[in-house]
C-alpha cells in the first residue's frame, strides 16, 4: 500500500521514477506463472482402439490379424505360424488319402483320420484366435504392469497406481 501511496501522491517525476524502478527489473516470477517441466504421462491413445467384435472377426477371417491390431503382435505370430501348421499338415495328410487310395492301403482309414484331426486343429485355431482377440481387445486398457508372484502362504498382485 505504501508504493501505490507515494505512486500516487507524488508528481509527474515521482511517478515517472517509480514507472522506471518498477519496469528495470523483471518481475519475480510466481510459483504459479513457473511453467511445470515435470511430464505428465501421457495416457494411451484411446481414440485408435479396435472393438472387441471387430478383432475377433479379423481373427476369424485369419488368425493374428486381430491380436496385430490390438498391439500383440507376438500373439498374433504365434497363431499365424500355428495356421501354417495345421494348414500344411492337412493338405500334405490329404495328399496322402489319395496316395493310399489309389494304391489299395489298409492304412487308409487311419490316414482319412488324421486328416480330420488337422482339420479340427485347423477351424480350431481359427475360434481360439478369435475369442483370444476378442478377449484382448476388451483387456486393452489394462495395466501391462500387472505382476503376480507367488509367496509363503499365497499369491502377491501388484498393480502401479497413477499418483495423483
Amino acid at each position: 500500500m505504501r508504493v501505490m501511496t507515494l505512486f500516487l501522491s507524488g508528481g509527474p517525476a515521482v511517478r515517472l521514477s517509480a514507472l522506471l524502478l518498477l519496469s528495470a527489473r523483471p518481475p519475480v516470477p510466481l510459483s504459479a506463472q513457473v511453467p511445470d517441466t515435470a511430464r505428465a504421462p501421457v495416457a494411451a491413445d484411446s481414440t485408435h482402439r479396435i472393438r472387441p467384435m471387430g478383432a475377433f472377426l479379423r481373427s476369424l477371417l485369419l488368425p493374428g490379424w486381430g491380436q496385430a491390431a490390438t498391439g500383440r503382435s507376438v500373439t498374433g505370430a504365434v497363431f499365424v505360424t500355428w495356421e501354417g501348421v495345421t494348414a500344411m499338415m492337412t493338405l500334405k495328410a490329404q495328399a496322402e488319402t489319395h496316395y493310399l487310395k489309389e494304391s489299395g492301403s489298409k492304412n487308409l482309414r487311419a490316414k482319412r483320420q488324421e486328416v480330420q484331426d488337422w482339420l479340427v486343429l485347423w477351424i480350431f485355431n481359427h475360434l481360439f484366435s478369435g475369442a483370444e482377440a476378442y478377449v484382448s481387445a476388451h483387456l486393452q486398457d489394462f495395466p501391462r504392469e500387472l505382476k503376480v508372484q507367488a509367496v509363503p502362504g499365497g499369491v502377491r498382485v501388484s498393480v502401479p497406481a497413477p499418483r495423483p
